[in-house]
């Protein structure tokens, strides 16, 4: 296999100096970037060199909450608690294999789309979703949605045969995780039994804690406690777990996520749409948490792009606070790539020598990067959070491979999982019709 020489591009590096070469090179060979630097690598007769003049090369985006959608648009303007019961719940429990591949396939695509380069996918029928992500190419962490048997989704044992069956597929880019939906369909002894099978198993934990006030008040009305405090005395917390949305933190539990090294899943956007408010962020950057981004569902979001998911990350605060100093350009970039990397204990997320080859090329000629000052960070950095969208990504290259090149799809036909995917929904929602 020939290296892969990115040459001629303005390379943001996200690494420690936040460097940037306004006329650079990345040079990747199998799954690694092996060279990065400023004017014309050493070439071997051997590599495919790809110009990227008016292009800016970075490294992928990692989205560190999501769902896999099957129903993006459907019932989508009832409060969290309500839709999850109308909507969330009934579509996921009628999800027949076929169904769970092609809507994984297609939040997949979307995403690929979007320069995203990494998910943290909490969903059902992983086996299915492990083939979508090792068909499309992109990097998955997978994890079910583990509730109590009562409520009919997934248990700690469908959680622990899917680790048995795709944890490491495709050359290691699929993981598998240990999942909880959320404390509303827990409980102590759950969450317990979670935190063991991921001590067992040797992986990780995803869950969702304190994302609105109703979570809030139902844990402290069954368990005298707060979300993250009930996780915390589980042991559900860790440098190993990453939780979503806490929007509604206490002082005492920011304070727990610190002590624990537990990272956190900002998602502005879902929080926006579903009316559950604004994250505490800049009182957790403050304590010195690892804060990344994710864009939840497209069912609550509609959209899986992380370039909006960036402007809100930044915009809301400022709004929120009438503070235009908060949450600047470049910490929000890096929460899109280095911490949610550092958040999954990957070794992705900036372009240096020895990090896998997760990298994405943006097309400065797009009018979004109009003007341009060329190899300023400041101006670049402005223009990927406050300008620019998915449309702006030309190429999405993972673990060393083109998934994407010049906006055509490299391993799966777009139009054919942009078709099965809308027959699954079909398919899933008379089946939920039928069961009503």
């Amino acid at each position: 296999m020939s290296r892969i020489a990115l040459v001629g591009g303005t390379v943001l590096t996200m690494d420690d100096d936040a460097t940037v070469h306004a006329n650079g090179y990345v040079v990747i060979d199998g799954d690694s970037i092996v060279e990065v630097g400023s004017g014309t690598p050493a070439l071997r007769p051997d590599d495919e060199v790809v110009d990227t003049a008016d292009q800016i090369v970075m490294p992928g985006l990692v989205d560190l909450h999501y769902h896999t959608a099957i129903g993006k648009g459907f019932s989508d303007h009832l409060p969290l608690w309500e839709y999850l019961d109308t909507a969330w719940y009934p579509l996921i429990r009628n999800l027949d294999a076929d169904a769970a591949y092609w809507a994984a396939a297609a939040s997949y695509l979307e995403s690929i789309q979007c320069g995203v380069t990494t998910v943290n996918d909490m969903y059902r029928r992983l086996p299915d979703l492990a083939r979508a992500a090792r068909d499309i190419g992109i990097r998955a962490v997978l994890s079910n949605d583990v509730a109590l048997e009562e409520h009919n989704i997934d248990k700690l044992d469908d959680n622990r045969a899917a680790y048995q069956e795709v944890h490491g597929l495709a050359n290691g880019r699929v993981e598998v995780y240990v999942g909880i939906e959320w404390l509303p369909l827990a409980d102590p002894e759950l969450l317990q039994g979670a935190r063991a099978l991921a001590n067992k198993l040797g992986t990780g934990i995803h869950i969702h804690l304190n994302e609105s006030l109703t979570e809030v008040e139902d844990s402290k009305k069954r368990f005298g406690k707060r979300p993250t405090e009930v996780a915390y005395e589980a042991g559900i917390l860790g440098p190993d777990c990453v939780a979503a949305h806490c929007v509604w933190l206490s002082d005492r539990e920011i304070a727990l996520m610190r002590e624990t090294g537990t990272h956190i899943s900002h998602n502005p956007s879902s929080n926006a749409k579903l009316g559950n408010g604004i994250a505490r962020v800049p009182e957790m950057l403050a304590a010195g948490i690892n804060v990344g981004l994710g864009h939840d569902a497209a069912e609550c979001n509609n959209s899986r792009d992380l370039f909006e998911v960036m402007k809100f990350a930044s915009v809301i605060h400022r709004a929120n606070r009438v503070d235009s100093s908060l949450m600047p350009a470049p910490d929000v970039v890096r929460m899109a790539t280095r911490n949610g990397s550092a958040a999954l204990k990957h070794n992705t997320g900036q372009l240096t020598a020895g990090m896998k080859a997760d990298v994405i090329v943006l097309d400065t000629q797009n009018p979004m990067f109009t003007p341009l000052i060329h190899g300023d960070a400041n101006h670049i950095y402005s223009h990927i959070v406050y300008s620019a969208n998915g449309s702006c990504v030309n190429s999405t290259i993972i673990d060393g491979s083109f998934v994407m090149r010049n906006r055509k799809l490299t391993f799966m036909d777009e139009k054919e999982i942009v078709r099965k995917a809308n027959e699954g929904f079909q398919r899933v929602l008379k089946a939920v019709q039928a069961n009503s």
